[in-house]
């Protein structure tokens, strides 16, 4: 049996302008979600449009995964846009490199690719 997986990730909108910092054990499930939140005001990712991929990393154990997202989540903008640089110099969305994308949307809304 493999060992479980937990991600550690950061989202943006288009315009690159929020950042959301969040963790997970199902990476591309967790970007579906927030891909189908979007515009939604009830969450901060969905309110900002927050669903392109920049930065993620993997741990095995749970708890290390809940301390690095806390961690990161009381950085500066400043200090998250510099791991996002070292890990991904072209700030490029990477939902395609980790899934299909964009998914196939369930509610067929007009607002499909933003």
């Amino acid at each position: 049996m493999a060992a479980p997986v937990y991600h550690i990730y950061i989202v943006t909108n288009k315009t690159k302008s929020v950042l959301y910092t969040g963790r997970t054990d199902d990476l591309p499930q967790r970007v579906i979600e927030h891909w189908l939140e979007r515009g939604k005001p009830r969450t901060f990712a969905g309110r900002y449009h927050c669903h392109y991929l920049v930065y993620f990393e993997d741990t095995r154990y749970v708890l290390n995964a809940i301390e690095r997202e806390k961690e990161i989540k009381g950085w500066t903008r400043a200090k998250k846009e510099a791991l996002i640089t070292e890990f991904n110099p072209e700030w490029k969305f990477l939902n395609e490199e980790i899934m299909e994308w964009p998914p196939i949307d369930p509610f067929h809304r007009n607002d499909f690719y933003e």
